[in-house]
């Protein structure tokens, strides 16, 4: 359960940069598609975005840091991380699906990962 976890740990993290990306590089174009947006919309918001992206970033960062910790130093330190930063990205797609009922499939892409790396990882210490 521990692999299962590190690697859904690292696609979530994957993907958040790819969030990243999106939301605070490419919000007026190719993010138009994705989000179904028109551009006047994507100006709009593009500051809010674009500071949204980095928050999406910095959970990456801190999961990618747990992956590290984990393998090169010190374990307990990697699992903390991990578990914060994973933790933190399904708390944000749950809030996403609770109150968007119109985003609920972008909650689920964006919770999936994190879901099953949550649950391998809490599988995994407890046994």
């Amino acid at each position: 359960m521990l692999i299962i976890g590190m690697i859904a740990a690292f696609l979530a993290a994957a993907l958040h940069v790819f969030i990243f990306y999106i939301e605070s590089f490419a919000w007026t174009t190719r993010a138009l598609s994705v989000f179904g947006m028109d551009r006047e919309s994507a100006e709009a918001t593009k500051e809010m975005a674009f500071n949204q992206g980095f928050y999406n970033l910095f959970l990456a960062i801190e999961t990618f840091a747990g992956l590290a910790f984990y393998y090169l130093t010190l374990p307990s330190v990697g699992l903390a991380l991990l578990l914060f930063g994973v933790g933190s990205m399904l708390a944000a797609a749950l809030l996403l699906f609770v109150t968007s009922p119109n985003k609920r499939s972008a909650a689920i892409k964006q919770g999936f990962l994190p879901f099953i790396a949550v649950a391998a990882l809490g599988v995994a210490t407890l046994l």
